[in-house]
């Protein structure tokens, strides 16, 4: 983008779109589904597994099968709801990284690299796990020993989390960066199609894992709460992000109790 500022403020921006893609979609025309599961690590390197699920949901639906409430949505939740901390864990310690703060990308890296190790015990790899399956699981590698280390990673997770609470939501600086900044409307974000976190920030009361229309794997049976934002600025979505982490350490503790039985 090229940017014409009047200090910190943007007032004009002519941006060139370009092209980051392998033309996966042309690959897997002539492709078995599961030899194409590994293009979606790639589409977002920071949400692999969720990449993953929504294949796979993709191709149960083209099927006709459902696995809601399954132990194999039991395992996919569990990987789902790791896979959003990895995802938050980056954009927060990267933004406050921008910002000036350093201690909390070596808090959230930490943590990042925890969770990347369970991907690697279930599926050998890092990050592109290829771990997936349209209507099949490995159960082989969901063990005790590896649903008692994400029970203790959970609980020194909410430990870090609380860390970067006390040194970012009251932070003066942080929040001269952050409120009233990149701020849009419920109005704007209809019309541009924003979801997640993004969308949340307006006020928009959408969340898909409580949707009783659009639910998907086991999320119908976890008991959790979704939150919102009233003035859709970069601080009420770090705010949300926040308490999105929490509950996704809340919904872990429950599915590791499920596929521990």
């Amino acid at each position: 983008m090229l940017l014409q500022l009047n200090g910190e403020v943007v007032e004009r921006a002519d941006p060139h779109v370009g092209l980051l893609h392998r033309g996966s979609e042309k690959l897997m025309e002539d492709r078995f589904y599961l030899k194409s599961l590994p293009y979606f690590d790639r589409f977002d390197y920071v949400s692999m597994m969720a990449q993953e699920h929504a294949y796979c949901l993709a191709i149960e639906s083209m099927l006709g099968t459902s696995n809601i409430n399954s132990a194999i949505t039991q395992v996919r939740t569990l990987y789902d709801e790791l896979t959003r901390i990895l995802n938050h864990m980056l954009a927060l310690a990267c933004h406050a990284l921008d910002v000036g703060s350093m201690s909390s990308i070596f808090w959230a890296f930490e943590e990042r690299e925890k969770i990347m190790e369970f991907y690697e015990r279930v599926s050998g790899a890092r990050m592109h796990a290829a771990f997936y399956r349209p209507n099949d699981v490995n159960y082989d590698a969901i063990n005790n020993t590896l649903l008692e280390d994400i029970l203790k990673f959970s609980k020194d997770c909410l430990v870090t989390i609380n860390e970067m609470h006390n040194v970012l939501t009251y932070n003066k600086i942080w929040k001269q960066r952050l409120v009233n900044i990149g701020t849009f409307s419920y109005k704007t974000c209809l019309e541009y199609g924003l979801t997640g976190v993004l969308a949340r920030s307006t006020g928009l009361k959408r969340d898909l894992r409580l949707s009783r229309l659009e639910s998907y794997a086991n999320y119908p049976s976890a008991n959790f709460r979704s939150y919102i934002g009233q003035h859709g600025d970069c601080y009420d979505r770090f705010l949300i992000r926040m308490y999105e982490m929490v509950e996704s350490l809340n919904i872990v503790n429950q599915m590791v109790k499920k596929c521990a039985t």
